[in-house]
């Protein structure tokens, strides 16, 4: 693809979606990143053979303007940035891609000058290993092209769905981009309760991580609810069954519901405190 791409911010994140990107026949030669860590630079351009740079500026020329920066810094770059926009070669400016965490794309926009055309990602970890999971939503100033362009780039590392209202990323955030460690928590119960039932803690290990992509590929493979294939494992009178009623019987479902309905409410408030205007 013949599209410039410009990367503020060239951490893991950045590293995984160029590295995404590049495997889906995005043009190496035609990614910039502003990166103020020479060292950084220096890797990314090694690795991949892409421009690199310390100026953010540079990046109002290109096409797409991917922000790959803590959320904390976000406010800070475009402010840098929207004296500067309206002076680009683009006659309206180009399609801004957010990965930042709780950052609302309506603050984002303010921050910018207004008027910008803004796509709002939330992606997970696992897409450092193209297995990510990753939400997005679009402001009214993005065409479908630009729409189009931004699922293009996510999807190169793993699975981009988009969402209607900008709300629901807060449940996205609660679901898949605080999730991984969900199953990393029981990934590791699982673990210390094989090693205090006697097994060898590597072994313990290899059965627990090997059982979750099993599952995993067994959910995502089959045409089946995931609750039937919970049932379908889970023999009248058998060993599973024991353990799903001591679950529900602790009210499993419950918790991680509550859980999950924790982490969007922090999200929500996160993007509040995010949001106000720094003096």
């Amino acid at each position: 693809m013949n599209t410039a791409i410009a990367f503020i911010g060239g951490g893991n994140m950045a590293s995984s979606l160029i590295g995404g990107m590049i495997a889906a026949s995005f043009e190496a030669g035609q990614i910039l990143v502003s990166e103020p860590n020479a060292d950084t630079r220096k890797l990314l351009q090694e690795r991949f053979h892409v421009q690199v740079t310390d100026s953010n500026p540079e990046t109002l020329d290109l096409d797409v303007v991917i922000l790959a920066v803590k959320p904390q810094q976000l406010q800070s770059i475009c402010r840098q940035l929207a004296p500067l926009r309206k002076k680009s070669g683009h006659e309206h400016g180009p399609l801004f891609i957010s990965i930042a965490a709780g950052v609302r794309s309506n603050d984002i926009n303010r921050w910018l000058g207004g008027s910008n055309a803004i796509v709002r990602c939330m992606p997970n970890t696992p897409a450092l290993l193209q297995s990510g999971a990753t939400a997005l939503y679009s402001n009214d100033k993005a065409t479908d092209t630009q729409k189009k362009l931004a699922e293009n780039i996510m999807s190169s590392v793993g699975l981009a769905a988009w969402v209607e209202s900008e709300n629901e990323l807060d449940a996205v955030t609660a679901l898949s981009g605080s999730g991984p460690a969900y199953f990393f928590l029981l990934m590791e119960a699982m673990q210390s309760a094989g090693k205090e039932l006697g097994l060898d803690e590597a072994l313990a290990k290899k059965l627990t991580i090997q059982t979750a992509l099993g599952a995993a590929r067994m959910a995502d493979r089959s045409n089946e609810e995931i609750m039937t294939l919970r049932k379908q494992v889970t023999s009248k009178g058998g060993t599973t069954e024991s353990a799903i009623n001591c679950l529900e019987n602790s009210h499993f479902q419950q918790l991680v519901k509550a859980a999950i309905k924790e982490a969007r409410n922090r999200s929500i408030t996160l993007a509040d405190e995010l949001g106000r205007d720094q003096s």
